[in-house]
């Protein structure tokens, strides 16, 4: 059905538009025949005001056109055969479901002849159209179709008979024809950009039996991204496309490789690091992206609190010892590393790191990458360090009795030395350095601070709401029990901003010890990780499970999410006085 007029639409329609009539007709027509980069319906809401679900209504039945919610409803695998993957991306178009032989197909725009000319002739049968928001669309082709879907027409062209036969001498050919060169950077370039978007920190791409499943970690946890099937069959292209990236040797799949991509998007810097690992279907790649642009961030944003705050002032600020910040991969460390570096970087003070990478460039800092290939490792640069007069040391992380060692003897001999280790909490840091060889005796006179730390995801403000928990389950779980009266839970809904899983961002839980006179006896005595534990909350130390209370009591985060990353603290934190 078509309309000379959007006065004649709007009586059909049953739409008043507001304001200067003339303006309107002209904008509808500007739209219409101009081919504005703007669906009809959304652009028609803002002229007559109207609410979206009742605009589509009235716009459906204007055109004789169905009505459809892909949020609620799932297009069939069939109907999404008959049309190509192509065709949907380029028209913005979701085959939904076959009705009595008739395909049902969800469009945003009854105004575009082209839109509808090519999908009747793609389907190759009677087709009816539906109508859905032009939002609602594009979720569906994401969430149906997957990331780079418009690309894999293109590159699934290839005959796969002789896939076998091409596979080691034939990656560098396949990748270097000129249009499966341009389709594999594209899609890969698609991959990195919808975690950039979706604010991953690590992408994961994970050969299967039957298929290739790619996953992001958003938030902390994983999230599998949505593949056509026949993206098996191009594992191997886009392997090579990541590899050639990180400089890695594309012909070696039987050995563990390391790499890394630089790049730049929308003038974000970022830093990507690249580990392959072979496996029985196919080489494992891990992308880690460090965006230098997020790692760098000042004390007040780390989310602490106002007494650990201060106390972490006051430490950095110390002509010597050891600060050392734990935690498992992924908890944050050099963030906060970073963010102590900054707070007391100035010109009276020579800093020096060696890390492994350097992920963010500080202005006015002496910072060394280390390259194991070549023998610069941590304990090579440190031992030169102490020759170059520095006031402050970071060590990116102690890995060895070595850098152990150097880090101690620097710090006994008048230097303030940060660094990183793996650990579950901060009593264990005395315990794991032992173990590497260090002197009990000199760790107690070296190490003036302790920070564990974790990050839990917070609640998403788009969809917060009150939500409540018997009180003998909080109690079980070491709630404050008086303050459980007044307190106040929330959990996220879930909504389009969060992904529907209630969590956007993250919060960071913190555990501090600064070792007392006690707590250095008993380094020197060899006690346990539990012992020094309990001492230290025995003096007034806080947990990170009763940090990640207070964050809970603040509204930051929910009980599910406090268990899911503190579990492994509930035991002590039960156990000590």
């Amino acid at each position: 059905m078509a309309y000379a007029s959007f006065q004649d639409f709007c009586a059909v329609a049953g739409l008043a538009p507001a304001g200067d009539f003339s303006r309107s007709q002209t904008e509808w027509h500007a739209a219409v025949e101009g081919g504005r980069d703007e669906t009809f319906p959304a652009w028609l809401r803002r002229e007559a005001g109207q609410v979206e679900g009742v605009y589509l209504d009235k716009i459906a039945h204007a055109y004789g056109w169905g009505r459809v919610n892909l949020a609620e409803e799932k297009p069939s695998a069939e109907a999404r055969k008959r049309i190509p993957t192509k065709v949907a991306a380029a028209h913005h178009v979701i085959p939904v479901r076959i009705t009595d032989g008739v395909l049902e197909v969800a469009a945003s725009d009854p105004f575009n002849t082209a839109l509808l000319n090519a999908v009747r002739f793609a389907a190759r049968g009677p087709v009816r159209f539906l109508l859905a928001t032009r939002e609602e669309l594009e979720r569906a082709y994401e969430k149906y179709y997957g990331v780079g879907a418009d690309t894999i027409d293109e590159l699934a062209r290839d005959d796969a008979e002789d896939e076998e036969g091409l596979e080691l001498m034939g990656d560098d050919q396949e990748i270097a024809g000129d249009g499966q060169e341009a389709s594999i950077i594209k899609f890969v370039n698609q991959i990195i950009m919808q975690a950039y978007k979706s604010r991953a920190t690590d992408i994961h791409i994970e050969p299967q039996k039957d298929e290739l499943r790619i996953r992001h970690r958003i938030d902390g946890m994983l999230h599998q991204m949505p593949l056509p099937p026949q993206m098996k069959q191009l594992q191997s292209k886009l392997i090579s496309r990541i590899k050639i990236l990180a400089k890695m040797n594309i012909a070696e799949k039987r050995l563990p490789q390391d790499g890394h991509i630089g790049l730049s998007i929308k003038g974000d810097e970022m830093d990507i690091r690249v580990s392959t690992v072979p496996t029985e279907y196919g080489e494992s790649v891990s992308l880690r992206l460090l965006s230098r642009g997020s790692i760098l961030k000042g004390m007040d944003t780390l989310g602490m609190s106002a007494r650990i705050e201060k106390s972490i002032r006051e430490i950095i600020n110390r002509p010597h010892g050891i600060m050392l910040v734990t935690g498992p991969t992924g908890s944050g460390k050099s963030t906060s590393l970073y963010a102590f570096l900054n707070a007391i970087n100035s010109v009276d003070q020579r800093i020096m790191t060696v890390e492994d990478p350097v992920e963010y460039k500080l202005k006015g800092i002496n910072q060394v990458e280390v390259k194991s290939e070549i023998g610069l490792n941590f304990p090579q640069v440190l031992r030169h360090f102490l020759r170059q007069d520095p006031d402050v040391i970071m060590v990116g992380e102690i890995r060895d009795t070595e850098t152990a060692q150097i880090a101690i003897q620097a710090a006994n001999t008048g230097h303030l030395v940060f660094s990183t280790l793996h650990t579950n909490d901060s009593a264990s840091a005395y315990t794991r350095l032992i173990d590497m060889g260090a002197e009990p005796f000199l760790l107690a006179d070296a190490i003036i601070a302790i920070m564990a730390q974790r990050l839990v995801g917070t609640i998403c403000v788009n969809c917060r709401v009150e939500h409540d928990y018997p009180s003998e389950y909080l109690l079980k779980l070491g709630f404050p029990a008086a303050q459980l009266g007044e307190a106040k839970f929330f959990k996220g809904a879930g909504c389009e901003k969060c992904g529907q899983v209630g969590y956007r961002g993250r919060v960071g839980l913190y555990e501090l010890m600064v070792p007392s006179e006690n707590i250095r006896k008993l380094v020197i005595e060899r006690a346990s990780a539990t012992a020094i534990g309990q001492r230290g909350r025995a003096e007034g130390m806080m947990t990170l499970r009763e940090d990640a209370w207070e964050k809970v009591l603040a509204g930051r985060t929910t009980v599910e999410e406090i268990l899911r990353i503190t579990q492994a603290e509930e035991m002590q934190a039960l156990a000590a006085p």
